[in-house]
């Protein structure tokens, strides 16, 4: 199959050719001289890294659900939040997931595990758990010193990334939304802002003493971001994933009491949100996530209070990253590529981003085509969503 007058955008840039394609795999690819008049737009698969299943309950029907849907909005590879029911903390649960790849012809689903038990609150086995596959250990800094310290020499000896949610359930506990007017003019519970920073510090501290790789999960604070950036430049190597929701809505959103803003991490403020798109420009955030945590309608369609976490988007991942913030001109293409191919493939000990011969993860979506989302459980139902992903077929 040959695609012609394609525009292709990888992590070097952005070229013109006409491609061939055999089973999946790019087998040519014949470079146009000059710019060429294209909607055509060729880039590698994404990779999100913090995604659910429907209600957290992990079933083979579930695992397919996520992998079609990630797959329909150009993403490759996801990383599954090891916090499910079963908890991804042993090795049968872990190999359930495993198993599960072979019927599927959607995304690629992977393992995070959970580091601490959910029956017990002792120390899962790490080492067993990453040599049979998992790609990252996850930790919640709710975890106490101890138990973090031996899973710090467990993620040294392996050399992997520590997946890290930087919260304070002593604050976080009660709360539903973020501490701020808003929760105030609602009557609902806050919590405080200051319980993630805490907890990044810590994090912090705690890479730079024992030389490992922390990857911050879903950061909502800007404060949390300059904090990571400030030690990068020490040289701790940490790094900042954030959601596309963060980016874009405030909490303002929960106004009206709407259950579909209901997420977790919460939606900060108006002000930190604009805090966050500057660091975003000024390229200080090193990952996206869709931060993708379907729920059923039961547990969305009632109280605020009493509501689940979550929304859903992961589906039309790829038309909402590019019109949200290429299109718009917030970031370039290329920046965009690093934020959810790049940088997460390293996360996980892969290397993407580029597109060459050889190349079989890869998506085409056309900038002039739009969509209209029509989910009542997406931020962004109802709304024109350009960057429509095409079927080989269509092409």
């Amino acid at each position: 199959m040959v695609i012609s007058n394609v525009k292709i955008c990888d992590i070097n840039g952005e070229r013109f050719a006409n491609i061939e394609v055999e089973e999946g795999v790019i087998t040519k690819i014949e470079e146009i001289k000059g710019k060429s008049e294209t909607s055509l737009c060729l880039i590698p698969s994404l990779i999100d890294l913090n995604v659910r299943v429907k209600d957290d309950v992990l079933n083979s029907k579930r695992i397919e659900e996520l992998s079609n849907d990630a797959s329909r909005g150009g993403v490759k590879d996801v990383v599954l939040n090891p916090e499910s029911t079963p908890a991804i903390d042993d090795e049968i649960v872990l190999e359930f997931v495993q198993n599960n790849q072979i019927p599927l012809h959607g995304a690629n689903i992977h393992s995070s595990i959970n580091t601490i038990k959910s029956s017990d609150a002792t120390l899962s086995n790490i080492a067993i758990l990453l040599k049979k596959g998992a790609v990252a250990p996850f930790m919640s800094t709710t975890t106490h010193n101890n138990l973090a310290i031996k899973i710090a020499e467990y993620v040294k000896m392996y050399n992997v990334t520590l997946f890290c949610r930087a919260e304070d359930r002593s604050l976080s506990n009660m709360g539903v939304m973020t501490e701020g007017a808003v929760s105030s003019h609602l009557g609902l519970a806050g919590i405080p802002a200051i319980g993630e920073l805490l907890h990044v510090s810590r994090m912090i501290e705690l890479a730079r003493y024992y030389g490992i790789k922390v990857l911050f999960k879903s950061i909502a604070n800007p404060r949390s971001i300059e904090m990571i950036s400030k030690a990068k430049k020490e040289g701790v190597d940490v790094r900042c994933e954030v959601s596309i929701h963060h980016l874009l809505h405030s909490d303002e959103l929960c106004e009206n009491f709407n259950t579909t803003a209901k997420i977790y991490p919460p939606l900060a403020t108006n002000n930190d949100m604009k805090l966050m798109q500057e660091a975003l420009k000024n390229s200080e955030i090193d990952m996206l996530t869709t931060l993708h945590q379907p729920s059923s309608p039961v547990n969305k369609e009632v109280a605020f209070f009493d509501a689940t976490y979550g929304c859903e988007s992961i589906d039309h991942a790829l038309p909402l990253y590019y019109t949200k913030l290429v299109k718009s001109n917030m970031i370039s293409m290329q920046e965009f590529i690093r934020l959810s191919v790049v940088n997460p493939a390293k996360a996980i000990g892969e290397t993407r981003g580029g597109i060459e011969v050889g190349t079989k993860d890869f998506v085409v979506f056309n900038t002039d085509e739009s969509l209209h989302v029509k989910n009542p459980q997406s931020l962004y139902n109802g709304e024109e969503l350009f960057g429509v992903i095409k079927k080989t077929d269509e092409l």
